[in-house]
């Protein structure tokens, strides 16, 4: 399983990004895509995942409600809409693979990662 994270950069708060995770090497159907993060200092924390079947969502309560993921079938990719982004948002955002469907949120769970892609919220 290879994954490619992209779509970070510099927002101002208040501001969006979406960032995106290409998935290649097999069929992704039985799995299910997360997205983490880590921000300097702090340990890696779960942010969103979905199951690519079905499409159910799960959210960390520090983002539910301006947070969105999605997938793109056609294109093998996770999606990641952030709105209403706040300086405590900022960290390297990392995307993962994983066919456990309980513990979606304990990184462990998750033995494909993306290379991270940095997110920074200015204040």
């Amino acid at each position: 399983v290879q994954l490619q994270a992209s779509g970070g950069g510099l927002v101002q708060a208040g501001g969006s990004l979406r960032l995106a995770c290409a998935a290649s090497g097999r069929t992704f159907s039985s799995y299910v895509m997360g997205w983490f993060r880590q921000a300097p200092g702090k340990e890696r924390e779960f942010v969103a995942a979905i199951r690519w079947s079905g499409g159910s969502t799960y959210y960390a309560d520090s983002v539910k409600g301006r947070f969105a993921i999605s997938r793109d079938n056609a294109k093998n990719t996770v999606y990641l809409q952030m709105n209403s982004l706040k300086p405590e948002d900022t960290a390297v955002y990392y995307c993962a693979a994983t066919t456990y469907y309980t513990d979606y949120d304990r990184s462990f769970r998750y033995p494909s990662w993306g290379q991270g892609t940095l997110v920074t919220v200015s204040s």
